[in-house]
């Protein structure tokens, strides 16, 4: 075809020259001609019906690839091949040409081949998502290292080819950029680090619960790359933190509490000691009516009776001797309030404590577990739970501590002003 060209052209008897520039243009022409004609058969014939196979397939695996586009830029090596191929038969004739089209088709290649890689590492990450082992150890990191080094090498190559040096001219003029590239690839190096000892540690994962008020971070990890890791908070928003913030500063991960089973509930209610007496007889007569105290009061009653008879303790002398409290059955009976709920987990941790007493009366915490984590369900729980003792403490005659408001300071000066009228 070329030589059909070049023929036709001298035919016309024109000058050396001008015979050359069109012999040349024709041939550059009919170059591009081949480009997008190897171009349109492997986009539009070959690639369509390779697409129409792989959706047909029940494997997964190839659809990846399909989705992030390796087939598709497979597809652009046929024009470079033309360029190296094809090129120095069709510039025989011009030594200069045949080297630039060997030289650009070269380096074309190689643009195109990492641009594959690229897209195949990313296929890679897609399917490695699927696996069970992606949520405690993300590769997306790894990748985009490889992928770094993987555009340094072609780049390198590249000009090395476009400027006809030895790749090794190129390294050795690199050494001396090393202070440079290590302040250009500072993120990227301390991120490859830090993604290291967070997989080798096991410390954060896709879909892990964290923590981290220095950087507005609380929510799910949606995505972790080399130098950031994504976080959806809980009011939607996203959080980008420094991936090697995680490793200098401290994070909270909340996986150990989603793989336990249980989710904690710690609060505390501050009682008014004012209120606080012995349970008289009338008391527990009361308590003994109520299913979750009766086997309390007869097995406490009994062991205090035995006691007091034990240690000479007078009926008319229980000061002497022991008593129930209002404060104590209460705690009693939230202890089997609480185990006898059924969204309560009683295989771990149990507690109704007294915490040590205060201006703000005397703290009773709980802290237990609840079997339903989900956040909604989780205090839903707890408002419920809290909802029925404030509504029962009073059965104890227990009041809840709590500070003046202008409405108490109201009563008290209409008391005062009832009693002792002004001008009086």
């Amino acid at each position: 075809m070329f030589n059909l060209w070049s023929n036709w052209v001298t035919g016309f008897g024109l000058g050396s020259t001008a015979t050359q520039m069109i012999t040349l243009t024709g041939e550059i022409l009919i170059m591009l001609i081949l480009c997008f004609a190897t171009n349109f058969i492997t986009r539009r014939i070959i690639l369509v019906t390779l697409t129409r196979i792989i959706r047909r397939t029940k494997s997964t695996l190839d659809d990846a690839f399909l989705d992030r586009g390796v087939f598709t830029r497979l597809s652009h090596l046929a024009p470079g091949l033309v360029i190296y191929l094809v090129g120095p038969a069709a510039f025989v004739d011009t030594e200069s040409m045949v080297s630039l089209c060997q030289r650009i088709g070269f380096a074309y290649l190689l643009l195109v081949l990492a641009m594959v890689a690229s897209a195949f590492l990313n296929a890679l990450v897609d399917i490695y998502r699927h696996t069970k082992v992606s949520r405690n150890r993300p590769i997306k990191g790894y990748m985009q290292v490889i992928k770094i080094v993987i555009y340094l090498a072609v780049g390198i190559a590249v000009l090395s080819a476009l400027l006809g040096r030895s790749p090794v001219v190129m390294l050795s003029g690199l050494g001396a950029m090393t202070a440079v590239l290590m302040l250009i690839f500072k993120d990227s190096i301390l991120g490859l680090v830090a993604g290291i000892q967070l997989a080798a540690n096991d410390m954060l994962g896709l879909g892990d619960w964290i923590a981290m008020p220095k950087y507005g971070a609380d929510g799910v990890v949606t995505d972790v790359t080399l130098t950031t890791i994504k976080v959806q908070n809980w009011d939607k928003t996203i959080s980008t933190v420094p991936a090697y913030a995680l490793i200098s500063d401290a994070f909270v991960n909340w996986r150990g509490m989603e793989e336990s089973g249980g989710r904690r509930i710690k609060r505390a209610l501050n009682i008014d000691m004012n209120s606080i007496r012995f349970a008289g007889e009338d008391d527990l007569n009361r308590y003994r009516r109520w299913h979750l105290l009766a086997d309390y009061i007869e097995g406490k009653e009994g062991e205090i009776v035995k006691w007091n008879v034990e240690h000479s303790v007078a009926a008319d002398e229980l000061f002497n001797g022991r008593r129930l409290t209002n404060i104590g059955t209460f705690r009693a009976y939230l202890e089997a309030y609480l185990r006898a709920h059924p969204l309560i987990h009683d295989e771990m941790t149990f507690l109704i404590r007294q915490l040590a007493p205060g201006e703000h009366g005397l703290p009773l915490e709980i802290y237990v577990f609840s079997r339903d984590q989900v956040w909604a369900n989780y205090e839903a729980l707890q408002a419920d739970i809290f909802d029925h003792i404030l509504a029962m403490i009073s059965e104890f005659d227990l009041r809840v501590y709590q500070q003046p408001t202008g409405a108490d300071f109201a009563a008290l000066t209409a008391g005062a002003t009832d009693g002792k009228p002004h001008g009086q």
